[in-house]
């Protein structure tokens, strides 16, 4: 499976992903949860959907950009993972968090940030 990602660290992450989950009737697509070091919330995202846009500060992109590759932290589908989790598990192959859905929200929890 190939997916873009977004980390944002944190209470941040955490109130986007709050967020995602009230808009869509608790199915935003699939987002991982980190319990130690930076407690980032990856927001997993269509192939190729983040490289061509501005995010706000404090959003991290994964991508395989031109020159680029990235790795993104996946807890297992069963099972425990600590420190990672599904705080929303993907539900089929194709289903992913909506990219400009994510950033909107990202840019009203963490400000316009550049171009936006």
């Amino acid at each position: 499976m190939q997916f873009d990602a977004v980390r944002v660290d944190g209470d941040a992450g955490r109130r986007i992903a709050d967020a995602l989950e009230r808009m869509t009737g608790g199915d935003p697509g699939p987002i991982v949860a980190e319990a130690s070091g930076r407690r980032g919330v990856y927001f997993l995202v269509a192939p190729r959907s983040t490289s061509h846009r501005s995010w706000p500060p404090g959003v991290t992109r994964f991508n395989a950009a031109a020159g680029r590759v990235s790795y993104v932290p996946v807890p297992a589908l069963r099972g425990s993972t600590w420190p990672l989790s599904w705080r929303c598990p993907p539900t089929t192959a194709d289903r992913f968090v909506h990219t400009l859905l994510l950033r909107t929200v990202a840019q009203e929890v963490l400000g316009a940030g550049p171009g936006g």
